[in-house]
């Protein structure tokens, strides 16, 4: 049966929906993570239930077709997002989506900016996040928008008006740059209180952006 495959993948997903949602990044409600598993599968969180609980029996099976394998888990509203992300991007396995306040909030100014040129570990681990203008969340709209921004070797996405996403190789990649992105939010509105910011120069971005992760 669908629901009996992938139980160790599957139980990676739901502790690192467990994990985000223990360290403040997303609500109960929010978020959502998918892992490709092959070609034709990945796995998602689902709709309508609490992250700060899930189990690894409520992760859902999807086809990239976008075929449900696990038609009693209710799918999340933004499946088809992350499944024409990885599509796009064949060399990251997986897609982690959540709401931090601090980025969320950055996401509804007109600059939209996350600054990364602030320490050297977060320019390392985001480069320079991509930007992805308002799509309504849930629509095929916003998974082109989405899936378009993240071109390249781009690994972090501001969702105007909505939140954020980062993509990596592995789950605890993906998990480690949305936690440093949400820093990097907070430190971005702690800038605007301070006179004397010694920012990282384009010299030194440059020697940053040479180094392979």
């Amino acid at each position: 049966m669908p629901h009996m495959k992938y139980r160790k993948e599957r139980k990676q997903v739901a502790a690192t929906m467990r994990r985000l949602y223990d360290q403040g990044l997303t609500t109960c409600s929010g978020g959502n993570i998918s892992l490709r598993i092959d070609n034709d599968h990945f796995l998602i969180t689902p709709s309508a239930l609490d992250k700060g609980s899930i189990t690894y029996r409520q992760i859902a099976l999807f086809t990239f077709s976008g075929k449900n394998l696990t038609p009693e888990l209710k799918p999340s509203i933004e499946t088809d997002m992350h499944r024409k992300i990885l599509i796009a991007r064949k060399d990251i396995q997986t897609v982690v989506h959540a709401h931090p306040k601090h980025a969320s909030f950055l996401s509804a100014t007109k600059s939209h900016r996350i600054r990364t040129d602030l320490l050297a570990e977060a320019r390392f681990l985001l480069k320079e996040p991509a930007f992805a203008p308002y799509a309504l969340m849930g629509t095929s709209g916003l998974g082109d928008i989405a899936a378009a921004a993240l071109k390249n070797d781009m690994v972090a996405l501001i969702l105007e008006n909505h939140g954020i996403l980062t993509i990596g190789k592995t789950l605890l990649q993906a998990f480690d740059r949305i936690e440093v992105l949400e820093a990097a939010a907070e430190m971005t509105m702690m800038s605007k209180l301070v006179d004397d910011l010694s920012p990282l120069d384009n010299h030194r971005l440059k020697g940053i952006d040479t180094i392979s992760s």
